[in-house]
């Protein structure tokens, strides 16, 4: 039985859509609550711009929204697919040339803070 490299490549969209499951819906109740004036305890701007200036920080937001744009490139895809977009090649490449895009913008702002 060949080896298959399947794993290796669908491990960004399968994490990707693990991380905006979990994630997202968080952000969006802390950004609601932000937007009221109800900043938790701990989620001061000082705080979270600290978290963002630290190592593990810059590689954990970076994760979240590289593996959510490779992730939603790949639903988008099928999406265009399933609503008769047969241009398979040209779709997926701006898709994915946008994810690359979006993640290398992403690290080159992260590396700023």
């Amino acid at each position: 039985m060949a080896k298959s490299h399947k794993p290796v490549v669908w491990f960004p969209f399968a994490a990707g859509g693990t991380v905006i499951a979990f994630c997202i819906p968080v952000i969006v109740v802390l950004t609601f609550l932000a937007a009221l004036g109800h900043v938790p305890a701990g989620l001061s701007y000082e705080k979270l711009h600290a978290f963002a200036g630290s190592g593990l920080g810059k590689l954990i937001l970076f994760g979240v929204v590289a593996l959510s744009l490779w992730s939603s490139a790949h639903r988008l895809r099928c999406t265009c697919y399933d609503f008769g977009l047969r241009a398979d090649t040209l779709v997926a490449t701006v898709l994915y040339v946008a994810a690359i895009v979006g993640s290398l913008l992403s690290a080159i702002y992260l590396l700023r803070i």
